[in-house]
């Protein structure tokens, strides 16, 4: 390569060098926001607060090996976690090509034009001699076109960084997602188990009325009480049973939708999650830490955060505008009317030179391109605070709901104590004569409707406890290989 044109792109690269440090537009400086020193609900209660390091893998704290292998599988087989990891690919291939832009582009080219002329064209007809120039003309050529644009001030570097700010929303995005999908997958499991419960205390209700049922069809035949005895008796065990096919439906839904939560087929699942067994229940506890940690551990949050920066970086782009832009542009090549003579030594040509261009008459339309993306960086702020409202909101509702449920099951779990002993009680005084059917038939009724109260608690605690970790953002961070960490995020 020629001196010349060395000295020169090396004359461009250090002015590249020297104004490198200079960007218009304002410089991002992530948004503050006040939080609470703690939560009303956490110190309302005398509940320990779990560390925020358990809410990696919060799903564990329930002892459910099964629970915890569905997780794991639709971790490693959900479609919509899968088309997030897909989107993350694509934002980061986007980020790696906006720094492209700080780089001089290189174009190869390659020709060949082939022109015939008029035979009056500058008098090349036929004259006095006789003798007529050649009307055709070969150009055959080969060769680079190469273009840098001197990022003086700084539009290229603070559209690099809205890539970046942009590479991290997708990133939380695909948390999202994770977070969602675990709080999806233990809550199907818990209301699967719940609605297996159900069953089986309708099951055993059913059992106790049919005895009923029994026994006063005798002493209807015994003359021992009237026909409305034995109806009433019939109507309540109908009804009884008339309850075990929504439930045994919804035990089907739970295991589709745990089938489809990991990626299989709706009837994956059907014989391995048949099999009944207990709720799913952990400790007491609160996981609480502090509402700080929120905005460092949501999702929701940290994309915010990252919109802000984003929006920040293209006031900046914006600005740029309103200055002037440096290139230095330039080709080489060889160019020749014969194939054979292309590449030789003088056949060469090349050419090199800066260049400017600057909207002159179009600052209006600059200014409003300006005032319209700090519009838009304001927007993005205040969804950022409202966004940490929201999940303070969140927290504290699923905090209070999981601690007065609690209170709910205990009361409800004393409920069914004393029903149990009045049903008892009812069937051996009627055995006697001493009460009225009536109060046997109350009573039964009474004793399926609390003990359905209760396994509902039992359930509503233990999901409860699901959309509370849900709501603190645990998850995220144990996807595995699954999920991209990407970049950690720490605002004050």
């Amino acid at each position: 390569m020629p001196v010349n044109r060395i000295a020169a792109w090396s004359v461009g690269g250090s002015l590249v060098l020297a104004v490198g440090g200079c960007a218009v537009g304002p410089n991002y400086a992530p948004p503050s926001v006040e939080t609470p020193l703690a939560y009303g609900e956490s110190a309302a209660s005398t509940q320990p607060a779990t560390q925020p390091s358990t809410l990696g893998s919060w799903w564990e704290v329930f002892d459910d090996p099964q629970l915890t292998a569905l997780i794991d599988r639709a971790v490693a087989g959900n479609n919509d976690l899968k088309i997030a990891a897909a989107r993350v690919q694509e934002g980061r291939a986007l980020y790696i090509g906006s720094k492209s832009g700080l780089f001089p582009a290189l174009d190869g080219k390659a020709g060949y034009r082939h022109d015939r002329r008029g035979s009056n064209e500058d008098g090349l007809g036929s004259g006095a001699s006789g003798f007529a120039s050649d009307p055709d003309r070969h150009n055959w050529s080969a060769g680079f076109d190469a273009s840098w644009e001197i990022d003086i001030f700084g539009g290229v570097r603070r559209s690099i960084e809205a890539s970046d700010a942009d590479f991290g929303a997708i990133i939380e995005d695909q948390r999202d997602v994770l977070i969602t999908l675990v709080s999806d997958v233990a809550r199907n499991y818990i209301i699967l188990r719940g609605a297996q419960r159900q069953l089986i205390i309708v099951e055993k209700n059913l059992q106790t009325q049919d005895q009923t049922l029994d026994l006063t069809r005798s002493r209807f035949r015994a003359g021992l009480t009237s026909d409305l005895d034995v109806a009433r008796a019939e109507a309540q065990a109908l009804t009884t049973r008339s309850q075990i096919p929504p439930l045994q439906d919804q035990v089907r839904q739970a295991i589709r939708r745990i089938s489809v939560l990991c990626g299989s087929n709706p009837e994956t699942l059907k014989d391995e999650l048949s099999d009944i067994k207990a709720i799913p229940q952990a400790a007491p506890t609160i996981p609480a830490g502090l509402p700080s940690e929120l905005l460092r551990r949501r999702p929701d949050i940290r994309r915010a955060e990252r919109n802000v920066a984003a929006e920040t970086a293209r006031i900046g782009v914006a600005v740029a505008d309103l200055f002037p832009r440096f290139s230095i542009t330039g080709d080489f090549g060889y160019t020749s009317r014969n194939i054979k003579s292309l590449f030789d030594e003088d056949s060469f040509g090349w050419g090199i030179g800066p260049s400017m261009r600057w909207q002159l008459l179009n600052f209006g339309r600059v200014q409003g391109n300006i005032k319209a993306q700090e519009a838009r960086r304001e927007q993005t702020l205040r969804f950022y605070d409202q966004t940490v409202l929201l999940s303070l909101e969140e927290v504290e509702n699923a905090m209070g709901s999981y601690r007065r449920e609690q209170e709910r099951r205990a009361s409800l779990a004393a409920a069914v104590s004393s029903s149990q002993r009045a049903v008892d009680l009812a069937d051996q005084l009627y055995r006697q004569g001493l009460t009225p059917f009536q109060d046997v038939l109350d009573a039964q009724r009474s004793l399926l409707d609390v003990e359905s109260q209760f396994v509902t608690s039992d359930q509503t605690v233990s999901t409860n406890l699901v959309a509370l970790y849900k709501a603190l953002g645990g998850g995220w961070d144990a996807g595995g290989p699954a999920v991209d960490k990407g970049p950690v995020i720490y605002l004050p």
